[in-house]
């Protein structure tokens, strides 16, 4: 009688896996799944996530996808390809290692003297969100981006050559009641970092004060320009943010492609997230689709306490990278699994942290784990052809022609603290059918890309000093 019993448990654990079922670390995906649909599967104006009173939340699509506003460049200009995707991602990382590493590069722009260690690479830059600025509140669609502080968007009056095609109309300040420039004088311009974002005291021939500049020479050599200002902030229907700091940009150069202006949530005093903290304790969340042609939300606050959705997170200790450099969010890695067996990977290889970027699409890890991560994700994807590296850094990517489905395995991640995040199948683990990681070398800090937090709500909440993760929220 014990062998039908068995016979009948393999057969079931069978029928589950070929189901979609992961009870032994893989998951059975049709491959139709991997393809974004042409049409958006959740209209931008439909509220996604857990509705919470306490918090304030905005729809957010990717910037290529049928989600994204009308007019923006998801649909008036060609996709990037994968190759040109990869190529701005790995600068993008190098960048963030560059700046995590103290140094820098001084470029000439405009007669000024700017640090390029400030911004990242903005057209690595994939997820947007529409907010109000002024009042009365005129829509702005912006870039997110953790890496990235200071928040601005292009204003009147700004020129063909000085600013560059966006998709709304340029915010004009002058038809809004509540903007206000900053002075050069005030302690809000002189908290600027002097040799960051401060661009000294613009000339005003109105017979006001000197107004406060700002300047900022991302990465991949884009500009902007203009007057730090004050302003009002609306966030979805309900939510205002009063004399939000932003930069009023009057010279915007470089390759830029039809945005609006950028939302800055990194962890310095001039984000989003600092200059809210005092009603949202300094926590926001995001929750990335798992295709483009979904949608997201970008979220302020935390869950509060009592309200059931905070069960659904776990939670890893998470602090910024330095004293100096406030902007990025870090946490340790401690050991990954693939197909729920853990890796033989020491922690100490991970003892250098990890930062969490919103703006990277690769997750970048050193390489004593990518070779154990590859060497384990190779051999349970043995029944698929490799094909070709399609980058330097991807080197594991296979040819699904012909199957209907594929058996992909499960990827976890453990961070300090025990927090383990199984990582979305197929979306979180393979991008363009290539496994959605990289070598960052040994010794050396890590990157969380985008990829692997899709569907996944990540709450980063500096004011209690952890990291939380809640999988399926999007």
């Amino acid at each position: 009688m014990a062998f039908p019993l068995l016979l009948c448990v393999l057969v079931c654990s069978y029928c589950s896996v070929a189901l979609g079922g992961n009870e032994h670390g893989f998951v059975v995906v049709p491959t139709s799944s991997f393809v974004p649909a042409a049409a958006c599967s959740t209209p931008i104006g439909v509220s996604v996530g857990n509705p919470d009173p306490t918090r304030a939340s905005v729809p957010l699509a990717h910037r290529h996808g049928p989600c994204a506003p009308k007019g923006s460049s998801a649909t008036d200009k060609k996709k990037p390809s994968f190759a040109e995707r990869l190529r701005s991602d790995r600068a993008r990382a190098d960048h963030i290692l560059r700046k995590a590493s103290g140094r820098r590069m001084m470029s000439e722009g405009g007669g000024a003297s700017i640090p390029t260690y400030l911004g990242g690479f903005v057209d690595s830059l994939e997820y947007v969100v529409t907010l109000g600025i002024g009042t009365p509140a005129v829509q702005q669609t912006v870039l997110i981006d953790t890496g990235s502080d200071l928040s601005w968007v292009q204003c009147k009056p700004c020129n063909a050559s000085d600013c560059y095609p966006q998709k709304d109309p340029l915010f004009d300040p002058s038809k809004s009641s509540t903007f206000a420039t900053i002075p050069c004088a005030s302690d809000a311009c002189k908290q600027l970092p002097v040799d960051g974002y401060d661009n000294g005291c613009t000339n005003n021939t109105s017979g006001m004060p000197p107004q406060c500049g700002y300047a900022i020479e991302y990465g991949n050599g884009a500009i902007t320009e203009g007057v730090y200002s004050t302003e009002t902030l609306a966030l979805g229907s309900s939510a205002v943010v009063k004399s939000f700091r932003f930069g009023c940009g009057s010279d915007q150069h470089g390759p830029y492609d039809k945005f609006d202006g950028l939302l800055g949530l990194g962890g310095a005093p001039e984000s989003l997230v600092s200059q809210t903290a005092s009603v949202y304790g300094g926590a926001f969340s995001y929750c990335l689709p798992p295709l483009n042609s979904g949608a997201g939300f970008l979220t302020l606050g935390a869950p509060n306490s009592t309200n059931n959705s905070n069960s659904g997170f776990v939670f890893t200790p998470m602090h910024a990278f330095s004293p100096k450099i406030a902007t990025f969010y870090v946490v340790t890695l401690t050991g990954i699994s693939v197909g729920g067996k853990a890796l033989d990977i020491p922690p100490a290889v991970f003892a250098k942290g990890n930062i969490v970027d919103s703006g990277t699409v690769i997750t970048g890890i050193p390489t004593t784990a990518y070779k154990a991560l590859r060497t384990a994700f190779r051999s349970a994807m043995a029944e698929y052809p490799l094909l070709p590296p399609a980058d330097s850094a991807l080197d594991t990517c296979y040819n699904f022609t012909g199957h209907g489905t594929v058996t992909v395995p499960k990827v976890a991640l453990t961070f300090v603290g025990g927090a383990t995040v199984d990582l979305d199948v197929p979306s979180g683990v393979l991008v363009e059918d290539c496994l959605a990681f990289a070598d960052a070398g040994d010794g050396s800090f890590g990157i969380i890309g985008n990829v692997n937090t899709r569907t996944i709500e990540v709450l980063y909440d500096s004011g209690k000093g952890h990291l939380g993760f809640r999988a399926g929220a999007c």
